[in-house]
């Protein structure tokens, strides 16, 4: 199949700020006497910032000990927190393999569409310098389901304008891998810990274009 469109994750696939996550969070449960560790935090990753709070509480005991104005203030402060520490991203923070694919996309006249659950996502793009390199980015806050649920990749899908089955997502985490097979799409996943993807490969520097013009559903 010769592929209409390639969607990505952002996240670990297009530039990697899960520490950043990780440390803003840390200080969240830390200021309710929770602790979290990285293992947690690998719980999290394409989960929506009310969805991982959920979480985080759940861990500590303490989903009853909030009411929602509360929970929606702790979230508020935990992306706060995070966009102050996106300051130290730029071109530089695009993971391997991911800048020469993109070229290789457009020169193609492949559609690259995101799909991510961050709020975050145009700002961190800004950032990358790399806004220009997508066509279509689906809004998250526009989302009610979060990954496994594939109706963020659905979104990107439709505004590019193309059928699931004529793309390929590419995803680092499980809850992803899951939200783009559910989808139609082709998956791509990144991290040999990754289970039911249609191409596996341990990091994004073996990503390029004639490699994604060879998956197929396993």
């Amino acid at each position: 199949m010769m592929p209409h469109a390639v969607i990505f994750d952002l996240d670990g696939v297009v530039t990697d700020t899960a520490h950043l996550h990780f440390l803003a969070w840390q200080q969240i449960a830390r200021e309710v006497d929770i602790d979290i560790d990285e293992q947690i935090n690998e719980q999290l990753k394409g989960i929506s910032r009310m969805g991982s709070l959920e979480r985080i509480l759940r861990c500590g005991g303490a989903e009853k000990r909030f009411s929602h104005q509360q929970k929606q203030a702790l979230a508020e402060r935990k992306n706060a927190l995070y966009v102050e520490s996106l300051k130290q991203l730029n071109s530089d923070s695009v993971l391997p393999g991911i800048a020469e694919l993109l070229a290789e996309l457009h020169q193609e006249n492949i559609l690259v569409g995101l799909a991510s659950v961050s709020l975050n996502a145009p700002r961190i793009l800004q950032a990358l310098e790399l806004t220009h390199q997508f066509d279509y980015c689906a809004d998250a806050s526009l989302i009610k389901r979060s990954k496994p649920d594939p109706e963020i990749f659905l979104a990107a899908c439709a505004g590019l304008g193309v059928q699931p089955e004529n793309c390929i997502g590419i995803e680092d985490a499980q809850a992803g891998i899951a939200a783009i097979n559910s989808s139609g799409m082709l998956s791509v996943g990144v991290g040999l810990q990754l289970q039911d993807a249609d191409l596996l490969l341990p990091s994004t520097a073996e990503l390029n274009w004639p490699l994604l013009q060879t998956v197929k559903r396993i």
